[in-house]
C-alpha cells in the first residue's frame, strides 16, 4: 500500500477567509516503510502571513516572494498524490486549504484524487484518551526524536508524523513487519497464507486484564458511555 504523510503551513487559520498555503511537505510510505521519495515546496501565497502564524512557522513574507504560486506546483502535487492514502494530523484543517487551492484553480477536491484519508489526530485520541495528542506530545510519548523541531515546518513535521504513525500502528502488522516482504513479478505484495503457521495462543494474565479494563474505562469515559466493547458485552 502506498501512503503519503502530508503537512502544510499556511498564512493563517481560515481558508474560507482568504488564508493560503505557504509550504507543503509530503513523505512517502510504501508497505509501511519510508522510501525517501518525498515532495516539498514553499509557495508564494500572494498575501502576507498573520502575525500569529509567523510565530508558529517562522517563514517570512519576504522569503516567499520569489517562490512558485500554487498553480505552478499543482500538477506535480496531484500526480504525486494520485491513488495514495493520505495520513494527516488534524486532517480537516489541511484538507480545507488543499481543497480551497484546487477550487481556485477549477480543479476537483484533493479527496477525489487520493484513495482515502487517515486522521492521525483522531487515531491518537482513541489510543490516548484524555491526553495531549499534539505532534510534540506524541513524539515524546512514542520515543520519536523531535529535538530538531523548534518551529513548525511542513516537511519536518511530515517526517515526524510518519514515525509517529508507524509507532501508533505497529501492532497491526507486527507479524508481517518482522518478515521479509516479498513481491511478485509485477511488483505487487505477496499475500502470506497464515494458516501455514502454528501460532501459539497467549492468554492475558491478571495484571494485563486489569490494565485492559483500566484502558476501556478511560475510553468509555472519554466517549461518554459509547464504548463499543461494553455495548456488545
Amino acid at each position: 500500500m502506498r501512503q503519503i504523510v502530508l503537512d502544510t503551513e499556511t498564512t493563517g487559520l481560515s481558508a474560507e477567509n482568504g488564508d493560503r498555503i505557504i509550504e507543503i511537505g509530503c513523505v512517502e510510505l510504501l508497505h509501511r516503510k519510508l522510501t525517501g521519495f518525498n515532495l516539498h515546496h514553499y509557495v508564494n501565497p500572494g498575501r502576507d502571513s498573520h502575525e500569529d502564524a509567523l510565530k508558529v512557522h517562522g517563514i517570512s513574507n519576504e522569503f516567499l516572494r520569489d517562490k512558485p504560486k500554487f498553480a505552478e506546483i499543482a500538477d506535480e502535487l496531484l500526480a504525486y498524490l494520485d491513488g495514495a492514502e493520505l495520513i494527516i494530523h488534524n486532517a480537516p484543517f489541511d484538507l480545507a486549504f488543499l481543497n480551497k487551492e484546487m477550487q481556485l484553480l477549477g480543479r476537483p477536491p484533493i479527496t477525489e484524487v487520493v484513495s482515502g484519508v487517515i486522521d492521525s489526530l483522531v487515531m491518537a485520541k482513541e489510543l490516548f484518551p484524555g491526553k495531549r495528542n499534539g505532534l510534540d506530545a506524541l513524539c515524546d510519548r512514542l520515543g520519536v526524536d523531535n529535538s530538531g523541531r523548534t518551529l513548525h515546518g511542513a516537511l519536518l513535521d511530515a517526517e515526524l508524523l510518519a514515525d509517529v504513525y508507524i509507532n501508533m500502528t505497529r501492532g497491526q502488522d507486527a507479524l508481517i513487519m518482522d518478515m521479509d516482504v516479498t513481491e511478485g513479478q509485477g511488483g505487487e505484495a505477496v499475500v502470506l497464507d497464515l494458516s501455514r503457521f502454528d501460532l501459539p495462543v497467549l492468554l492475558a494474565n491478571e495484571h494485563e486484564i486489569q490494565a485492559h479494563e483500566s484502558v476501556l474505562s478511560d475510553i468509555d469515559k472519554a466517549s461518554k458511555g459509547r464504548l463499543v466493547w461494553r455495548q456488545v458485552a
